[in-house]
């Protein structure tokens, strides 16, 4: 009877870390990103994410630990790991006194793509980013928008399986970041993608898993839906009266099920921010509350738990001796 092996995840990290001196700033990671994924890499200033994206794309050694690519150790095969990623970095560096033909040509033929073939992966992949009328520009004469679509062409030109997408929307204004995410969107669909953001609406919107690193370590590991199950153990009710602040917060705390109250004015208006235990819904105490006091109350309502409710409360700030690689930025 034939046996068949299943093939390796694209991504597997296993124990990883990584020291800057005495700081440590990636503290035995262990992770998997299978193939076809789309996988959202989220952490605050200092949590790790940027190092650790380097050390997976060979441009930095780790402490320990062990990182695969489609099965190929990134240390002792760097190579061929490197053959199936395509790494876009927060500053993508780009020639900007070469045309954008010419730097897609001379990046295709670094990346190894034969010379038969870089001519027909300049033009799909220019097409594929939207440059198709900017081919003879200079690249320093773009717009940053243009800038990084170039930036992801240069990722997409040697048709790797893995990308690892580093802040690709940063610096963009509104529509150019609408356009990223589309094209982000689109290159999903036909490749693994590691998308590293702090922009959570790009992550809900793209990704179907993501990962959470807080102060180098892997703090949550699920789908954006079952990881906002984690906050619905507590309701938020936000509410807005008409009534003496000091008497509307001690009022709403009383209520049953409600563990705190927060106040904040608005000229004659109160708008109240209430924690309450799950399950619990003091809707209907907040508008009896009111009336009998004689508040006016214009609006109530329960707020819907987003990803970002659940990064803030697993990546809140603690003290401890990891403060100098908060400021490192890695």
């Amino acid at each position: 009877m034939a046996s068949t092996t299943a093939q390796p995840p694209m991504v597997r990290v296993s124990h990883l870390t990584r020291r800057y001196g005495r700081t440590l700033a990636v503290d035995d990671l262990s992770f998997e990103v299978g193939r076809g994924e789309i996988v959202g890499f989220l952490g605050p200033n200092g949590a790790g994410k940027t190092t650790t994206l380097r050390i997976l794309c060979g441009f930095l050694a780790a402490t320990s630990g062990e990182v695969e690519i489609a099965g190929f150790d990134v240390h002792t095969d760097s190579l061929e790991a490197r053959r199936h990623i395509g790494y876009l970095p927060e500053r993508c560096p780009l020639y900007t006194d070469m045309r954008v033909d010419e730097f897609l040509r001379f990046r295709a033929a670094l990346k190894g793509v034969s010379a038969r073939q870089v001519r027909e992966r300049v033009e799909a992949v220019k097409e594929q980013c939207g440059l198709s009328e900017v081919g003879r520009r200079l690249i320093g004469q773009l717009s940053k928008g243009y800038c990084q679509r170039v930036g992801l062409a240069d990722v997409l030109v040697h048709d790797p399986e893995l990308l690892v997408l580093d802040e690709p929307t940063i610096g963009l204004d509104p529509a150019q970041i609408r356009q990223v995410r589309d094209l982000i969107r689109e290159l999903a669909t036909r490749h693994t993608v590691l998308l590293s953001t702090h922009i959570l609406t790009e992550v809900e919107a793209v990704c179907r898993r993501v990962l959470i690193l807080n102060r180098g370590r892997l703090v949550a590991s699920d789908s954006t839906d079952r990881l906002c199950q984690l906050r619905r153990g507590i309701a938020r009710v936000t509410a807005e009266v008409r009534g003496p602040p000091e008497e509307v917060r001690a009022a709403f705390s009383a209520l049953s099920g409600v563990r705190s109250a927060v106040v904040e004015t608005e000229g004659e208006w109160c708008r109240v921010r209430l924690e309450c235990a799950g399950g619990a819904d003091p809707r209907p105490d907040i508008f009896r509350a009111a009336v009998a006091r004689g508040w006016t109350l214009r609006e109530v309502g329960m707020a819907e738990q987003r990803l970002e409710d659940v990064f803030i409360e697993l990546t809140a700030p603690e003290e401890g001796p990891r403060e100098e690689a908060e400021r490192s930025g890695t």
